[in-house]
């Protein structure tokens, strides 16, 4: 079932209307809308109430869409509201390029200058458009991408920092991802050497390094050949993966399985490369690991709600070394246990609360690293020689930016996630990297809250971490708070002041960790770090080579505007993309409002205009004089049936509407391109009937079995006396009751029938109501739009008789040997 989003205003109308109740809260609600064109006074007739109780006022926006306005005022007069609504009535909120092209002149005025920085898919045309509306506005705006490190305009709108003049202009996302080359084999890697991989000449440090890891886990949690299964149906990042490995030159994908609980077994269809190739998904974990012994890492998307479950139920299983727990919210007290159960089985345990992590040129958990464009410029698809840590997910991503930028490149990073307890720790990771060869240099990036970071400094001066780390304390500005400040993380809150980033900054400075002043300069630290390693010969860069490419998703290249292709289909009546739904451009909340009912819907889903309200009538009375005509008919015959032969109400109603056609029902269609022919032409009714006559074809539209001119059906006269009293002009229904008067003085049962009327009569609308062209009208006729009116209304009788023949417990029907006659050929009766 699909729910569509519909206003405040007319959410509570219809619930006053249509939903009856003797609860004391009904109708406690009152509300009255304003718009810029109100009159005040009237308003105040209609609802005098409004100087009697306090109000609250705020856009009728649709439910399910507030968003995060904040426009909401309370406890106001009436007065209050006049004011309230006054600068912010009849204006839109659409975006910063518009409030900057609106307010240009007060900006203008005070000399503001505007910095703007930003990363993330497709930010280089996000950051043309801002520099197109500096450009045609005369506001300096100065725009600057993720070649600049992400807190640097602050300094720059400070004057402590020097403005560049022509900032790098970073290559467009799809120059990244486009083979140039054509080829469609598996990209070759793109380096001569690996940063990571240990030589044979590699320089020792200085110091030797204590004991390593703890007993049971390992140093290690991710290679070229890493398998993993990912709890939960999330394509997105698995194909995220799948590219991620594709553009690492893996021999095969990191993805062996998904398991999702509420489906069946089947296989989910993904891409590697150019190939399409097939991901088995699995009801159970059991079976998954069953099928799947190589697998040892477990990413689990599952909801904080079953994330525990999931995951106590995976450590049973010894092949599973690693996990990375996505959700947050998990309770605390559940995080403790599975950490517990973790370091029985010798599980390292990421988040909860997290991306993940990477290791460049091997494996990535879920949507780690962001999109394709993101993971190439920041070079992970080939390790480089500096390893991090982070709390947060989203400063990963800005980490893999600065050290991609100031160094060889990330070896590996990880997000241990904001819980309070994380699955694994600052110093659980740091120390795999002090054990991990590959890993010259460690960057920490850690946050107020917790105690963790005073490991690292007890790790330096024991003697357990000898090679360079980086590290700075987010945070500081909770100094500068009168009150205990919670930043976004659950764990990001100092409990004392040790907790603060200020005390474990200057802890992790005096232990002898390289600690920036600020932010601001972590970059800077970093590449001073890495130069000198680089003049130790402890790091030897490798030779680059142009990185390998992958194909982009058509999506993803329409919406850049790189490709375009025809629609498979086209459509001009109906549009659910939006925030409701609307009909050939009316909002569904103002159909209801405008009470239009199925005639007016009728009248945009198959005639695309808003047709008056005699005609929107017209067309319901059609639809309720054709529902039904008794059980005998052909198609109400066919539909008792099915119905009675056990079938269900889509094949019984379908066996019904099979017989409408010439014969039966079909005459709406026929009776209007007859007469309208023969009018149109100018023959006079006389003409017409002996010109039938002469050619031996009957006049569709004409004749009763039943109905005579002196018993007439009162479902056409029911028509006729509305027709004639709402409709502007009926000619074509004049011409047809003339014609009836001459058939009805040959044979009294030669009526106009109700399905001549109808046809007659709707032809007379569609040419006379304004609403269509005499072209646009004739169309309608010819693509059978009338028989539209008799399959829609003759259905809900179809329906009715399935229902009642179900209701009845009718059994299989079969028809009696005596109402049938057996004519056998003469030379068989022998």
């Amino acid at each position: 079932m699909s729910a569509k989003a519909i206003s405040e205003q007319t959410g509570k109308e219809l619930l006053y209307k249509y939903i009856c109740t003797t609860s004391a809260i009904q109708n406690r609600f009152k509300y009255a809308r304003v718009t810029p064109d109100t009159d005040w006074a009237r308003l105040l007739q209609d609802h005098p109430w409004l100087l009697s109780q306090s109000l609250v006022v705020k856009p009728d926006q649709l439910i399910k869409r507030r968003g995060k306005l904040g426009l909401v005022g309370v406890n106001l007069t009436l007065d209050g509201v006049k004011s309230w609504l006054k600068p912010r009535l009849g204006h839109e909120a659409t975006g910063i390029v518009r409030a900057i092209r609106d307010y240009q002149g007060p900006l203008k005025e005070h000399e503001v200058t505007i910095f703007v920085r930003r990363g993330g898919p497709n930010y280089q045309e996000g950051l043309r458009v801002m520099g197109e509306v500096g450009k045609t506005t005369g506001i300096p705006i100065h725009v600057f991408g993720t070649e600049t490190h992400m807190t640097a305009i602050v300094g720059m709108a400070l004057g402590h920092r020097p403005i560049p003049n022509q900032p790098p202009t970073a290559a467009h996302t799809a120059n990244f991802l486009l083979n140039a080359s054509g080829s469609t084999s598996t990209p070759a890697p793109s380096r001569t050497a690996s940063f990571s991989e240990s030589r044979a000449d590699e320089v020792a440090p200085a110091k030797k390094a204590k004991p390593a890891m703890p007993q049971g886990k390992s140093a290690t949690l991710f290679s070229r050949h890493t398998k993993a299964i990912v709890w939960g149906m999330q394509t997105r990042a698995v194909q995220g993966m799948l590219d991620f490995d594709y553009v690492c030159s893996r021999d095969e994908p990191s993805v062996a399985a998904m398991v999702y609980p509420f489906t069946g077994d089947h296989k989910q269809k993904f891409y590697w490369g150019h190939k399409e190739i097939l991901i088995p998904v699995f009801k159970n974990m059991a079976d998954a690991m069953k099928k799947h012994p190589e697998v040892d890492v477990l990413i689990n998307f599952a909801s904080l709600r079953s994330a525990y479950d999931s995951t106590m139920e995976t450590m049973n299983y010894a092949q599973i070394r690693t996990i990375a727990i996505i959700a947050e919210g998990i309770p605390e007290a559940l995080t403790r246990k599975l950490i517990k159960k973790a370091d029985q089985k010798g599980v390292t345990i990421i988040g909860p609360a997290t991306v993940g992590g990477i290791k460049p040129g091997c494996f990535k958990i879920g949507n780690t690293g962001g999109m394709l464009d993101n993971i190439l410029a920041s070079k992970l698809y080939r390790p480089g020689s500096v390893a991090y840590v982070s709390r947060s997910g989203g400063m990963s991503n800005e980490l893999n930016n600065i050290i991609s930028r100031t160094t060889d490149g990330v070896y590996e990073g990880v997000a241990i996630g904001g819980d309070r307890y994380p699955g694994s720790t600052f110093m659980d990771h740091v120390l795999r990297y002090q054990d991990t060869p590959g890993v010259k240099m460690i960057v920490v990036l850690g946050e107020i809250g917790g105690t963790e970071e005073y490991k690292i400094c007890r790790g330096i001066k024991e003697g357990r971490l000898t090679k360079p780390v980086v590290c700075w304390c987010i945070g500081t500005c909770a100094t500068m708070f009168s009150s205990e400040v919670q930043f976004g993380h659950a764990g990001a809150c100092a409990n004392q002041a040790s907790e603060t980033a200020v005390a474990k900054n200057q802890a992790l400075k005096e232990a002898g960790v390289f600690v920036p002043r600020s932010f601001d300069e972590l970059g800077e630290i970093i590449q001073s770090v890495y130069e000198d390693l680089v003049a130790k010969g402890v790091i030897v860069p490798a030779q680059e080579v142009p990185p390998p490419t992958v194909p982009m998703d058509y999506s993803w290249a329409r919406e850049l505007g790189l490709i375009r292709k025809p629609a498979s289909f086209m459509t001009s009546i109906c549009d659910e993309r939006g925030q409701e739904l609307i009909y050939a451009g009316m909002p569904i909340t103002e159909v209801f409002k405008e009470e239009m009912g199925i005639g007016g819907v009728l009248g945009l889903l198959w005639f695309q205009r808003r047709l008056p309200k005699y005609s929107c009538q017209f067309i319901e009375m059609c639809l309720m004089v054709t529902a039904d005509h008794g059980p005998a008919v052909s198609g109400a015959h066919n539909t008792i049936i099915c119905a009675r032969a056990g079938k269900d109400l889509v094949s019984s109603l379908t066996s019904g509407l099979l017989t409408i056609g010439d014969r039966f029902g079909g005459a709406l269609d026929a009776a209007a391109k007859m007469f309208s022919k023969a009018f149109d032409s100018g023959i006079i009714p006389m003409e017409f009937v002996n010109k039938m006559k002469k050619e031996g074809k009957l006049i569709m539209g004409i004749g009763h079995r039943v109905k005579s001119i002196n018993n007439p059906d009162m479902r056409v006269q029911i028509l006729k006396d509305y027709v004639k009293q709402h409709f502007p002009a009926t000619p074509l229904l004049d011409y047809a009751l003339e014609v009836e008067k001459i058939t009805t003085s040959k044979k009294p049962n030669l009526i106009l029938n109700v399905d001549g009327f109808i046809g007659v009569a709707f032809v007379d609308m569609l040419r006379n109501c304004g609403s269509f062209t005499r072209e646009e009208a004739d169309e309608y006729i010819d693509i059978g739009a009338l028989n539209g009116i008799f399959v829609l209304g003759r259905s809900m009788g179809f329906i009715g008789h399935y229902l009642d023949q179900k209701r009845l417990k009718q059994g299989l029907y079969r028809h009696p040997w005596d109402d049938i006659s057996y004519v056998l050929p003469e030379h068989m009766s022998m």
